[in-house]
């Protein structure tokens, strides 16, 4: 079976980059195609230094700083693929990918992050977030966004099969697309990230400065406490939210992967505040032993087992153990609420147990999970 997968673009190395890593290693046959390819030959490495068809956007001005500008384009490029020489389509999408035309008797499996955010439930922070919510061009950016969610579901029409990367996705696809989805969460090394029972008395938030992530959020809540914080990161939002942190802040900005490890492991808690599909970050901090104090919906509820959940689980006959502390409402005071609980049942998180939650969503189970599901379909479609 000749098989092509499609990813959205290759700019660099995150979480839907992971996956796509991984299908390649099931996959290393494959055509790859994608809306732009600016990765440097150093950087090739996880997609086996494959070189990507790419879409005529590849080559319109500032594309590399500014390829998220020419979306309404990116139907058009996506749907300007040759395909046809390939029997099975694997898209890795979060976006447009799974909007590849493909002929009658090909196969497409779509491994769904998200339906497209800024198209359907996320689309008016989207366009305040652009300065597109009023005037002449806030209108003109919304009919755009409302054409191109027709496009999205009609072109999900056309997937065979959804895999979501959370029960939370499936829920979305469903109520986007009504289209039913297999749950395979994606891969985390956890082997990357060692067990460390000591702790030090500092937290630790790591993530990109933009405004969904809720840094400012955080660093409110620890400027109020006064408790040690160490942030992990940079982005747009940098400069404003540092802004009015005080001394027990520290900024690192960005750091690289070994220095990161380092905080995870030594960290009291990992802060998390953003509501997200998955969250990859969690259960590395988690697979480092350390808790969790994070905002409780989406993904993050499949991954950390917060107090009260973990009882109701283990009346269940479950053997599950608490790995982390939720709160409710995206505010600084649920947050200090919540550290404030975190204080009082520290002693009761065991590291190790925390470490066994993380090893449920290793690269080794993706693999397997992943493998089989596609197997089994090609073999329904194909005799």
């Amino acid at each position: 079976m000749k098989t092509a997968i499609i990813h959205e673009w290759l700019v660099n190395y995150a979480g839907s980059e992971r996956v796509l890593e991984q299908i390649i290693q099931l996959y290393p046959d494959s055509g790859l195609f994608c809306q732009v390819d600016f990765l440097s030959e150093s950087e090739r490495g996880f997609v086996l230094n494959k070189k990507a068809t790419t879409s005529f956007i590849q080559n319109l001005p500032l594309a590399k700083e500014k390829y998220r500008n020419y979306l309404p384009l990116m139907p058009l490029a996506v749907s300007w693929f040759d395909v046809s020489r390939y029997d099975v389509i694997i898209s890795n999408s979060h976006s447009v990918a799974k909007g590849i035309k493909k002929r009658p008797g090909q196969l497409q499996v779509c491994y769904c992050h998200t339906p497209m955010r800024y198209a359907w439930d996320l689309k008016q922070q989207y366009l305040k977030e652009s300065g597109l919510d009023n005037g002449i061009k806030g209108a003109a950016a919304s009919f755009i966004l409302d054409r191109i969610k027709k496009w999205d579901y009609r072109t999900a029409q056309q997937v065979d099969h959804f895999i979501a990367n959370s029960h939370y996705i499936k829920d979305r696809i469903w109520r986007a697309y009504r289209k039913e989805a297999t749950v395979i969460y994606p891969p985390v090394n956890v082997n990357a990230f060692q067990l460390n029972k000591k702790k030090e008395d500092f937290f630790l938030a790591v993530s990109r400065m933009v405004p969904y992530k809720k840094m400012d959020l955080i660093v409110e809540a620890f400027t109020e406490l006064g408790l040690p914080l160490v942030v992990i990161g940079d982005g747009p939002d940098f400069e404003k939210v540092k802004r009015n942190a005080k001394d027990n802040i520290k900024f690192l900005g960005f750091q690289n992967d070994d220095v990161l490890i380092e905080y995870m492991q030594k960290a009291r808690a990992f802060i998390f505040a953003a509501e997200e599909d998955f969250g990859i970050v969690p259960v590395e901090a988690q697979a480092c032993g350390t808790p969790v104090i994070a905002y409780g919906k989406g993904g993050i509820t499949e991954t950390v087992i917060p107090f009260g959940e973990s009882e109701v689980r283990s009346q269940k006959s479950e053997e599950t153990k608490p790995t982390g502390i939720f709160f409710y409402e995206q505010t600084p005071a649920a947050l200090i609420n919540a550290i404030k609980r975190f204080e009082a049942l520290e002693n009761q998180f065991d590291p190790h147990e925390i470490r066994r939650n993380a090893e449920r969503f290793s690269v080794d189970r993706f693999c397997k999970e992943l493998k089989h599901f596609i197997s089994k379909k090609i073999n329904d479609f194909f005799t």
